[in-house]
């Protein structure tokens, strides 16, 4: 799987892709993340990449032709699956969005910056619209890195327990349960009972009722009932 990012600040992305997870995805070729500096496609001496908005209004808007050759040298060269923009105006990233884009192939992931984008980018390039919550940071750089790293963690081979992200939180539409590691009694806080029985059925079954009992308190948005 391919991700090119497309971004005013590559350097924002070194350290997210340089360790752990994602970088072990990369060492064993099961991703390959690619980031592209925007500015490297300006069409000016200056390497700027933006523009007063038409209308008035403040801040500044992102050109077209820019975001139009870099995407459409990454086009001639590759099919890509997606094209997505993070945008806080986008679908709200979840379990089931990290899950599906996990199945395609080239992804190409456009960051945006200062006001936003011509929307002229959105309406012709743009495939799918994804944000990472309902606020606005200053650039679309950590939640691609974020989207990234949802994604590529559910690849097969990339996560060393491969049931590991089976049993993540949001997979059943539910909050995990407590989970807990050595010692069994720290200062008199101790492990449930249970967990240490050894017996199996009963272990899933506490698991179960836990994932309940949380997601009710917590989230109980995620329930039906």
């Amino acid at each position: 799987m391919r991700f090119d990012i497309i971004t005013v600040l590559p350097s924002l992305l070194d350290s997210p892709f340089a360790h752990s997870i994602l970088q072990r995805a990369q060492k064993k070729g099961l991703a390959e993340i690619v980031v592209h500096n925007l500015r490297d496609y300006a069409t000016n001496k200056q390497k700027s990449v933006d523009d007063y908005p038409y209308g008035g209004g403040s801040g500044m808007v992102m050109q077209i032709e820019p975001f139009a050759a870099c995407i459409e040298k990454l086009q001639a060269e590759r099919t890509y699956d997606e094209i997505i923009f993070m945008s806080p105006d986008g679908e709200t990233l979840n379990q089931e969005i990290a899950n599906n884009l996990s199945t395609k192939g080239n992804m190409m992931i456009l960051c945006g910056h200062y006001k936003g984008i011509d929307q002229r980018i959105r309406d012709i390039y743009v495939t799918k619209e994804i944000s990472v919550g309902d606020y606005v940071l200053s650039g679309g750089e950590l939640p691609a890195a974020i989207l990234t790293d949802a994604i590529i963690r559910l690849i097969p081979g990339v996560l060393s327990d491969e049931t590991s992200a089976l049993s993540d939180s949001f997979q059943d539409g539910l909050l995990d349960a407590p989970i807990y590691t050595r010692p069994a009694d720290w200062k008199g806080h101790k492990v449930p009972d249970v967990l240490l029985s050894g017996h199996e059925a009963k272990i899933l079954q506490w698991r179960d009722e836990q994932q309940l009992i949380r997601t009710r308190e917590r989230r109980p948005d995620l329930l039906n009932d």
